[in-house]
């Protein structure tokens, strides 16, 4: 156990015995309570809130509570002073060989230092990528399926049971347009001049060797058949094709899905209308007309019609929204409504990755998750604002009418993996993220990616001359011989644990990069002392004791590294090349 989670449980139990003999009610909601670093490294080791947080519901004072937790904390073993700041924040101050005993636990647990079990087994289904089968992934896509897969890895180190997801969104007008593009490569593929790709249709080039294919299957039986007699034939076909180009290319970021839901197959099993006899029998279906649209002019021609109307207004929309057209056919939100019944029949939380195009349609999903499961099943959607691509600082201009993108297979092969992950999780999704081909493989310390795999690098170099030496052995090290700026590094290296439980909980899994170039950053200095003052290099042939509990130091964190940057996607790098 990390030392953050034993002074949370060194906290809850002295919180129990306070509600034990009297001091505190039973039923305080702990919820925010928290023990972390404090703000400012001057004022101790951790820093709890628990005063603040609890006092109100409590009926006190904080700075009355916070004396009664004090005087309990200050009997702990390796508590060396508590003090009470400002209106009831607490900070205790730890013995050194709280983290030398931290560091031993780092390097005992190995790959499982940090999971935490937080989840309890809840299920959670996280949603991402889902892009539209009509064309191979490109970088539009890249920055969502990043995300989407670096946060289930975060819940499954949670505690948490993740299904990773991907809705095809097989049944709209596009898959028509998409099996009608086909059906024109099917042709060409045949030896037919087809001219020009008329306006509407798709005109990338990745449709010719699905053509190809349909002609070796079919050969010309279709090619001057009516619509009709192939337009649902080539849909199936054409969706099945694009959605393995689609598996190959995530695959090259080492993304892979559970489950691909299809839209088509969910409408046919009545799924719809289901989630609107759900919602009818709960007295939230009506029919009835929309307001008149605010866009338009009071000029404009507008003719209300009869519409089945949900009523997402009780779940805090700013309107009730239609299930169904007047042609009886199903909206967007009523497919969409009824695909949410069917994740959350088998989770506990839904997490989307979605656009940041999506954003009108936050609300009214979230209020048909919450009418269809009573509450019993949250939503949450993370909106990805877009990636900007850069060549050596100039704009990489791209045309979706001619059908000319940057695909992610492209980039992928140009920079590799681990380039593309990492910086897909540099910043918060609802940032704009720039990615410069040049930048992102600058041997720099302003390129986060470069910088955190230095840093495993160095250590692994380190490794290697230790081991080719002449450094006794021994079965463990003297980590008493570390000062106290390597033990801050040990602190650092700590945090890791309550880093992973806070971004899985608040899914944002940027927060692990920003944590790893913190850490990179802090090792880096440590390594760089020694280019001034060769007595405080991490290798000294004369002094084998203080390098064993300096590589040991290193050692671990490298281990925290590696677990970091596998929650991303990232292999650590052994050596830079």
């Amino acid at each position: 156990m990390s030392l953050y989670a034993r002074y949370s449980d060194l906290l809850d139990q002295i919180l129990d015995g306070l509600v034990a003999d009297g001091s505190l009610p039973g039923e305080l909601n702990r919820r925010g309570v928290a023990v972390e670093p404090p703000r400012d490294a001057n004022h101790g080791d951790l820093a709890t809130n628990a005063a603040m947080v609890l006092a109100k519901s409590a009926g006190t004072n904080p700075r009355a509570l916070a004396g009664l937790i004090a005087s309990r904390l200050e009997q702990a073993a390796d508590v060396v002073g508590v003090e009470i700041a400002g209106p009831g924040f607490i900070n205790v101050r730890l013995a050194p060989d709280s983290w030398r005993t931290e560091l031993a636990t780092i390097l005992r647990e190995g790959d499982s230092y940090g999971r935490r079990d937080v989840g309890k087994g809840e299920r959670v289904n996280v949603e991402y990528v889902s892009a539209n089968p009509t064309g191979p992934m490109h970088m539009g896509h890249c920055r969502g399926a990043v995300v989407g897969d670096a946060l289930a890895s975060l819940l499954e180190a949670a505690g948490f049971r993740v299904t990773r997801e991907y809705y095809v969104n097989d049944a709209g007008s596009q898959v028509d347009t998409l099996a009608r593009s086909a059906h024109l490569r099917y042709r060409e593929a045949l030896g037919e001049d087809i001219g020009e790709i008329p306006e509407g249709l798709y005109p990338g080039d990745y449709l010719k060797p699905v053509g190809v294919l349909l002609a070796s299957e079919f050969g010309d039986l279709y090619a001057g058949s009516p619509e009709a007699d192939w337009l649902q034939l080539f849909k199936r076909k054409t969706v099945s094709a694009m959605m393995d180009l689609i598996r190959h290319d995530l695959a090259l970021l080492g993304i892979h899905h559970d489950k691909f839901a299809s839209e088509a197959e969910l409408q046919a099993s009545g799924a719809p209308e289901r989630a609107l006899e759900t919602l009818r029998a709960k007295g939230l279906v009506y029919e009835g007309q929309l307001e008149r649209p605010k866009s338009l002019d009071e000029h404009d021609e507008w003719e209300p019609v009869e519409l089945t109307l949900f009523r997402s207004t009780e779940f805090g929309d700013d309107q009730d929204r239609p299930m169904r057209k007047s042609d009886g056919s199903w909206t967007y939100f009523g497919a969409d409504a009824a695909y949410h019944l069917q994740k959350a029949e088998s989770a506990d939380h839904l997490v989307n990755i979605w656009g940041a195009d999506h954003s009108g349609t936050v609300k009214r999903i979230q209020a048909a998750v919450t009418a269809l499961t009573d509450g019993h099943v949250d939503l949450d959607v993370k909106l990805v604002q877009m990636v900007r691509l850069f060549r050596a600082g100039e704009p990489v201009k791209m045309s979706k009418r001619s059908g000319s993108f940057v695909t992610l297979a492209d980039v992928v092969q140009e920079v590799g993996k681990d380039v593309v992950r990492f910086m897909m999780l540099t910043k918060r999704t609802d940032s704009m993220l720039d990615f410069d081909f040049a930048k992102v493989v600058e041997a720099s310390k302003d390129n986060p990616v470069f910088y955190v795999q230095y840093a495993h690098a160095r250590i692994s170099s380190l490794q290697r001359k230790a081991a080719a030496g002449t450094l006794p052995v021994a079965d463990t090290a003297d980590l008493s011989l570390l000062d106290e700026e390597e033990l801050g590094l040990v602190k650092l290296a700590a945090q890791f644990p309550r880093v992973v439980e806070g971004a899985a909980l608040s899914h944002e899994p940027h927060r692990i990069a920003f944590y790893l170039y913190d850490l990179a950053a802090a090792f880096h200095a440590l390594w760089n002392r020694g280019n001034d003052d060769p007595s405080r290099r991490f290798l000294l042939e004369d002094q084998p004791e203080l390098s064993r509990a300096r590589i040991e130091l290193a050692t671990a964190v490298a281990q925290v590294v590696r677990s970091g940057l596998k929650l991303m996607g990232v292999e650590a790098a052994e050596e830079m090349r």
